[in-house]
């Protein structure tokens, strides 16, 4: 695992993103294509949106899985995660295969059907971040670190549903689902490189948490530092409680 701090997230968001449009680029010339797995959150938006500028790349070679979105909720709501994904790299870039999770739909089917194509074949890129409960994806503490499932049905915690009212998406909790559809951890570290982006003050406790303390359940994002090839992308605020000695080396 490799830690590198920025002084903002604009700047974090560039290099991020440069650090993945030439993960893309390598494995189209390599095999023809680049199977790759976004996140949707505010976190992401310097990212995405600089990814989406990127020359040189393919998108037609692009095959694009979504990490995880509410049950019952539908696309046009705010807080979708499916609409995030549309809007801000789908529709911009002209991806044409892609798999969405729909949250309106029969969960178990979307789980099968979803779960089916992505464990297909190889993923070489995963873009995550990290919860402010150390959630990976809407796997929420304690996460299962076992489970071989691609993707999974699972409830999500009152810290969890508390951060998307703290986003904007909902007015208040009670209107946050509570119930997720999930790409499972362990699906997540199949993914031969893996990029977490993850700025601002209100993630510095759990990124503290997930890489000085024990990989752990209880700190599902931890499990990363356990990936051979993975980039902790944080901007100065995001990195701000971490040890001297991991900013230093960052």
């Amino acid at each position: 695992m490799v830690l590198k701090v920025f002084s903002d997230k604009v700047s974090l968001g560039k290099a991020a993103a440069e650090h993945a449009s030439a993960a893309i680029r390598s494995a189209i010339q390599d095999h023809g294509q680049a199977r790759v797995i976004a996140a949707t959150a505010a976190s992401q938006f310097e990212f995405l949106d600089t990814l989406t500028k990127a020359g040189n790349i393919d998108w037609q070679r692009v095959e694009l899985f979504h990490l995880d979105e509410y049950i019952g909720l539908p696309v046009t709501h705010p807080g979708s995660f499916r609409k995030m994904l549309l809007e801000q790299l789908v529709q911009k870039t002209g991806i044409t295969k892609y798999h969405l999770l729909d949250g309106d739909a029969d969960p178990a089917e979307v789980v099968s059907r979803v779960g089916a194509a992505v464990a297909s074949a190889p993923v070489d890129v995963a873009f995550v971040g990290i919860g402010e409960n150390g959630h990976l994806a809407f796997n929420d503490p304690p996460a299962d670190f076992e489970t071989t499932e691609p993707y999974l049905i699972v409830n999500l915690d009152e810290a969890c549903r508390r951060q998307q009212v703290g986003e904007a998406w909902f007015a208040d909790i009670s209107q946050v689902p509570t119930r997720a559809i999930s790409m499972s951890v362990l699906q997540n570290l199949k993914s031969k490189e893996i990029l977490a982006v993850v700025p601002d003050s209100r993630k510095a406790q759990a990124v503290k948490a997930c890489f000085e303390g024990e990989v752990s359940p209880m700190l599902p994002a931890s499990i990363l530092r356990n990936h051979p090839n993975t980039t902790i992308y944080l901007d100065k605020n995001s990195a701000a409680l971490l040890s001297a000695a991991l900013q230093t080396s960052a």
